[in-house]
Formats: C-alpha cells, structure tokens, sequence
C-alpha cells in the first residue's frame, strides 16, 4: 500500500473498522478504548501516524516505530492491562521519511474485552468508540455461547415437557414433506436423540424451543414469545391506532412458524402462471425470500435476552428485528454467506423441514424481493440485535392489511351472530315459554303447522298476541340488524379500493346514496373505518375488526 491508495482507502471506507490516531511520540491514551472496541466487535484497524482534519487527512509520521511497536504488542500480549490476551498484527510504512504503523484488532472469541476494569468495556458504533452500557455488556457475555446453548440440556424437563400435538405434526410433516429422510424410519427416543431433541432423557435448549410446552418454556425462560404487529402507518407515530392485528402467542416456535408464515403470505404476490402444457403454478419466490427471513429471525433469535424477536409491518415496511447480533459484519457474510447459526439445532429443525437454505443465512433468498418486487432489503447488525427489512409498496400494503381485517370482520360477525341467535332465543323462550314453537319458526325452524297445539284463552286474546309479536320482532331486530350484509360488502369493496367514492359504492350495490351514507357514518361512528385525506384523493383506511 503506497501514500495515495492509503489515503484514498482512508477517505473511501465506512468509519466502522479504521480508526487514526496523531501518536507522534508517544500512543494516546484514548488508543485502549479503540482496541477495546474492535476487539468486541468486528475486529478493525488502528493507524498511528495519520491526523484527521474533518474529512481530510494528513500523514504526519511517529518518531521512533519500532519502540511504540514493541511497546503496544508487549500491552496486548499480556493481562497487565487487558482482561484477555490480544494478539496485533502490524504494519509499518514509510511516506517520504514519514512512518505510519497500522495495527489490527481482531474480533476476540472471549468478550467483553475491557481494560483494567469492566467500566471501560468500549463497542464500535459508526465511526466512534462508546461505552457499553450494562445491557450491551450483558449481550457480549451471551455471545460467548454463540453456537453453543441450543445443544446443552435444560435441567428438570423430560420427554413429557415435550407438547405431544406439535411433536407428531412435525414427525408427520417430515413424512409427507420430506419422505426420503432417513430420520423417518427412527423410533421416536432414536428420532429425538439423532436431532438433539432430547439428550441424557432431558430436552436441550433447541428441542424445548421448537416442541416444548409453553408453561415449560416459560418457567425455564421467561417471557417466552415472538411479538407480530400491524400498523396502519409508516411509523408508531404516524399510526392512528397502535395496531391493527396482533398474533397470539402460541406453544412453542414450530407452531409460531406456522402461524407467522400464514400471516405473512398476504404480503407476497404469488401470481399463477401457465407452463407449456398447460399446467398452472404459483410463483412463490417473494413468498420464499419473507419466509427465509422469518426462519432467520427464529433460528438466530438470542432467546436469553430480554428483548424479544418481533415482526412489524407498517405500511412501507416489513421489519424483522430479533437479539442477538450477527457473527460477522453483514458484508462479509453476503460475501461469504457463511453457515454460523446462532442455534444450530433449531437450524437443524427448519433444514430437515426443508423450510430454510442448507448453508449459509439465505441473503441470496432474501434479495430475490428486491428483483421480484423493485424494493429495497436493508439488513443491519448492532452488538445487541439484527434486523432485516422489508420496502413494500405502500398502496398494495394498505389493501392487503384491509382486506385480511374484512376477512377477521366476517369471521367475528359471523360467531357474534351465532351467539346472538342463541340469547335471542334464550330471552325469547324464557319470557314467553307457551309461545316457544311460534318463535322457533320465527328462528327458521321447520315447525309442522300440526304441530301446533290449540291456543289457550289467555292466548287467543288478540291484545296478548299483538304485545308478543312486537316484542318477538324488536328482539329480533336488535340482535339482527337488516343492513349487516350490506355493511360486510361495503368493508370489502372499501379494502380492494381504499380510494372510491361513496357515489361508487352505491352503483356497486345497486342502493341508494342516502342509504350507503347512512352505512358509512355508522361505520365511523363504531370506529371501524375513517376517512384520510380530501373527498377527492383521499382514501378509507380500516382501523379495526368488528
């Protein structure tokens, strides 16, 4: 490396694994919290003998190179100063009579890295060296078991902490989706402790995530969850409510899966094409690079920490975000796309499913969003979490997050009317027992007119009769409104056209103007739906499910 292309790999890099330091005669001070920082990080440069100036750079030279050499690497070799032994590697050079010496820091296996005590615990951030805070410094203590915790056995569980349910839907799907396993073929104690499930008759961390109960996963690690939200905005702010659809917690992560996924396919384009002969299939590759993602996040998900994995889905973003950072920095792994799961026995699980790449993190999967879709994947890594997003289209986003609450509406209106149809024949019986076959015909029931028992006198007074004709019909009513049906096909066709107009509402349906006016308000009034925007060019965004 000659003067020009140092100085210009000094102006061109990101300021995350370079730092300069003037080290005239003798190494700043402020030089430990650099090493410290690398060495709990990703490793990086430190270059004595050059001065920063804003963003330019001059070569200045250190006077005597070979005893600051000496003087650093015998520092880091031993424990005088630091709590683990680091081993520098250097470089001299000389530019016209002016030295530079460049040592580099490796990423220690062992972390913290701190100097004389555990205070001065430093990470790389940007282009500057901070002190960890105490959560960051808790997060370093947990990465030294990066690979490690998924096969080590939890102490008090047994083959009965397993969730039976789940574990013969998995042992089922391996058969129908993955036939030509060997695994298939294994009674259930060879099948558990060929995949690490059980080991010594106790679960190991892996199997109690993947299959266990959830009280027992709870009592071993607390909290146990993976948080999914939608947000009818582009941020917390911008929302007007805080969500719109939450997934409820499930037993274990091979139920969560699925749930997870099934959500997530409203956001994947999966348009059926026609092959040469004439055979139809679906083209899944957005699909696909979501569902890499989402087995990332479970795979590489730090479980001991007091974060938790989460999915949020905004309308311009789809992000997932789990503890734990990544091995090495994000370009090297894209480069490289290295197998160094977090939690090799859950990587094993989704493997063996066929449900994530053999190798590697599965960025090539992932980037296919942005050659099918146009949009950005950002991934971005800190000390503590990693997250992976999505860009979507906003428009299409909007569609789909109304369409799927229509969905939700339907669904509950339909066990709401279940249930009201029961209380009103409930309430209906118990006021008037003697007219019980009049108001189970009224229910839709077939009633044979012979059936009919003669009335007594009571019930042949025809004031009697009308008093309990009219209250038959209110009760009915209130539990039974006429426009129900209208108000489902209005939410529909406001969720595939968040953007038409009432006007067209009302030739959709065929009714009067008036009448979807009366609809819309009542929908507002509920706060299932309100208006954004201007009458022209504004659009219906719906809040929430009935």
């Amino acid at each position: 490396m000659n003067k020009e292309q140092l100085l210009k790999h000094l102006q061109d890099i990101e300021w995350d694994n370079f730092e300069v330091k003037k080290a005239a005669k003798e190494l700043p001070k402020n030089s430990w919290e650099t090493v410290s920082a690398f060495a709990n990080t990703s490793g990086g440069w430190l270059v004595l003998g050059v001065s920063q100036h804003g963003k330019k750079f001059e070569i200045t030279g250190v006077e005597n190179i070979e005893k600051l050499e000496q003087d650093l690497s015998n520092t880091l070799r031993s424990r005088n100063k630091f709590n683990v032994v680091i081993h520098p590697i250097f470089k001299k050079y000389d530019f016209d009579g002016k030295k530079v010496l460049m040592c580099f820091i490796a990423s220690s296996d062992v972390k913290p890295v701190y100097y004389n005590t555990l205070s001065n615990t430093f990470i790389r951030t940007g282009s500057g060296d901070q002190r960890a805070s105490e959560f960051e410094i808790n997060a370093l203590y947990r990465n030294q078991s990066f690979g490690t915790m998924s096969a080590k056995i939890v102490e008090g569980t047994s083959i009965k902490s397993l969730n039976r349910a789940s574990y013969n839907r998995f042992r089922d799907y391996l058969r129908r989706m993955a036939p030509e396993l060997h695994y298939n073929k294994l009674k259930n104690d060879d099948f558990n402790n060929k995949l690490q499930i059980v080991k010594d008759g106790k679960l190991t961390y892996g199997g109690l995530l993947f299959l266990g109960k959830n009280e027992v996963i709870n009592y071993h690690l607390s909290d146990f969850r993976v948080d999914y939200l939608e947000i009818p905005g582009v941020s917390y702010s911008d929302a007007k409510v805080r969500y719109t659809y939450r997934i409820e917690e499930q037993e274990n992560l091979w139920e969560y899966y699925f749930v997870l996924f099934q959500r997530l396919k409203i956001y994947a384009n999966n348009p059926l094409t026609i092959g040469e002969m004439g055979i139809g299939h679906e083209d899944t590759k957005e699909l696909y690079a979501l569902r890499e993602a989402l087995v990332n996040l479970l795979i590489h998900t730090d479980y001991f920490s007091p974060m938790k994995p989460r999915i949020r889905v905004f309308t311009n973003r789809i992000e997932f975000e789990n503890p734990g950072s990544l091995p090495r920095p994000v370009e090297e792994l894209l480069k490289a796309d290295e197998s160094l799961p977090r939690n090799p026995v859950l990587a094993k699980f989704f493997r063996i499913a066929k449900l994530c790449e053999s190798a590697g993190y599965g960025f090539d999967r992932m980037l296919e969003w942005k050659n099918q879709t146009g949009n950005d994947v950002l991934f971005e890594t800190t000390i503590d979490k990693t997250k992976f997003t999505f860009m979507i289209d906003t428009t299409k986003a909007i569609r789909k997050q109304n369409s799927a609450m229509v969905e939700n509406f339907a669904i509950n209106t339909e066990e709401r009317d279940k249930e009201n149809q029961k209380t009103t024949q409930k309430t209906i019986e118990e006021n008037y027992p003697e007219n019980k076959k009049t108001t189970q015909k009224i229910m839709g029931y077939n009633i044979d007119n012979n059936e009919i028992t003669q009335t007594t006198t009571k019930e042949n007074d025809i004031g009697y009769q009308k008093t309990t004709q009219k209250t038959t019909q209110k009760t009915i009513e209130e539990n039974y409104p006429e426009g129900k049906k209208t108000t489902q096909k209005i939410l529909l066709i406001l969720a595939e056209n968040p953007t038409i107009s009432m006007k067209e509402i009302s030739h959709t349906l065929n009714l009067s103007h008036d009448g979807i006016k009366w609809q819309i308000n009542k929908l507002k009034s509920q706060g299932i739906i309100r208006r954004e925007g201007a009458d022209r060019g504004g659009k219906w965004i719906i809040l929430k499910n009935n």
